[in-house]
């Protein structure tokens, strides 16, 4: 009889812990404050055209610089999310790869190479640690 109890009361305790573990799984508010579910909604967004999620993750004061030959185009955070939602849900036709240049626990600068038939489109995304996760703060694009 104390096998039996002590046998139920471990399946009690086993089945509590998991529990518990599945429903932080999928209830898990830390993984959107996380750099990898920054940077994973950016690749999305810029890659897939899924700009939903995006627009939380970048700073009010991004500045978003593109190459064009040889002079340097800047535009804000409303400009690049205009320009994103004029491709929403178009999926680019590239190979996309992303590199972890540099990252402290305060700030990451992450290198996104989109990678198409004739050339390759580089991203150097800086990215801060704020109190509500962390934000997209620079993007520097520049094509190959």
């Amino acid at each position: 009889m104390k096998t039996l109890k002590a046998t139920i009361l471990g399946l009690l305790i086993v089945m509590t812990f998991g529990a518990a573990k599945a429903n932080s799984i999928y209830n898990n508010n830390d993984d959107k404050m996380s750099v990898n579910y920054a940077v994973n909604v950016y690749v999305d967004a810029i890659s897939r055209g899924h700009v939903k999620e995006l627009a939380p993750l970048l700073d009010d004061n991004l500045k978003y610089s593109i190459e064009q030959g040889s002079k340097t185009v800047v535009f804000s955070k409303s400009e690049f999310l205009e320009s994103l939602k004029a491709d929403q849900n178009v999926e680019q036709n590239c190979l996309v790869t992303t590199t972890v240049n540099e990252s402290t626990p305060d700030v990451a600068i992450v290198k996104v190479d989109m990678k198409y038939a004739g050339f390759t489109r580089t991203n150097f995304v800086t990215l801060t640690n704020s109190s509500k996760g962390w934000k997209v703060t620079n993007i520097y694009s520049k094509f190959k």
